[in-house]
């Protein structure tokens, strides 16, 4: 419900001209670069223990499983598809809006342990996208590609957090409540976003046979695939909520991006975006109670 009412109030004040374009994407920046980064770096504890570092281990073994499970179903989901919906359905099937809607979500049902952990799911994520994601657009220098990986904010900040865990001092309170509190700004400011975005597709048109193909592999397939793997590995519950959640994101904002930058369908880009958000405003609330229900933390 509080997500819902943040996309509501999003919705509600771009309606109402009070959030432009330039000031979301300026929010989005500021997410990205900023706010996120300050999450992620808060979220790692001081003193890890040797189960924290398992789990984490666990966690990355599963977030490389969904990159297998959406190299998988690449190759055999979308072969009757025009090729120009192709490249965006099989971007979107590897790359997701976890890295932006992902983790306020998990930061919601979780803390900041589910946070945590997410962080460390997104890094085979960022690997896929800067490397066999771009490619589907265009051709990508290596080197380049990888030191976008490295460089991006979000990924210094796993590095700079998981340094500071094992780091002989800690930060003066001032400092670390500063950090804490910026951090928090991202837990709402993107599902604000996301609700401005769902106002600049009008629903008539975004009703597309593909579109609901996508959302269904992508918000229900996926993340049901995850969660019976798991559970029949007898993965910790922890590790499965936050596998099982951030597999049933929606299309991530930046496919549309790439579409548009490299000249391939922008409009269907955005619609997948659209359609599959608006949705996940019903899949991701019933995820979170079944795995509640089915797998207490």
């Amino acid at each position: 419900m509080i997500i819902l009412i943040l996309l509501a109030l999003g919705f509600g004040i771009t309606k109402a001209g009070m959030l432009s374009q330039k000031t979301r994407a300026d929010l989005t920046n500021m997410t990205l670069y900023v706010f996120l980064p300050c999450s992620i770096f808060n979220s790692f504890e001081k003193g890890m223990t040797p189960e924290m570092l398992l789990l984490g281990l666990t966690i990355l073994l599963a977030a490389s499983g969904l990159q297998l499970l959406a190299f998988i179903l690449n190759k055999v989901l979308y072969i009757k598809i025009p090729p120009e919906r192709q490249v965006i359905l099989k971007y979107t099937t590897m790359i997701n809006n976890a890295g932006f809607m992902g983790l306020p979500v998990l930061g919601a049902v979780y803390g900041p342990i589910g946070v945590f952990y997410g962080s460390l799911f997104l890094i085979p994520a960022r690997i896929m996208m800067w490397t066999a994601g771009i490619s589907m657009f265009t051709t990508v220098d290596k080197g380049t590609s990888v030191r976008k990986m490295l460089t991006h904010p979000c990924m210094l900040a796993v590095f700079a957090g998981f340094a500071y865990s094992f780091a002989p001092f800690e930060l003066p309170a001032f400092m670390s409540d500063a950090v804490k509190w910026i951090g928090e700004t991202a837990r709402i400011l993107p599902m604000i976003v996301v609700g401005s975005i769902l106002t600049e597709v009008k629903l008539r048109n975004a009703v597309d046979k593909h579109c609901l193909y996508f959302s269904f592999i992508r918000l229900i397939a996926m993340p049901a695939i995850m969660f019976v793997a798991l559970f029949l590995l007898k993965i910790e519950p922890l590790i499965v909520g936050v596998t099982v959640l951030m597999a049933g994101m929606p299309s991530a904002t930046v496919s549309a991006m790439f579409a548009e930058k490299y000249g391939r369908d922008k409009e269907f880009a955005s619609k997948t975006v659209f359609v599959s958000t608006l949705l996940s405003i019903v899949t991701l609330p019933l995820l979170a109670a079944a795995l509640d229900r089915l797998l207490p933390v």
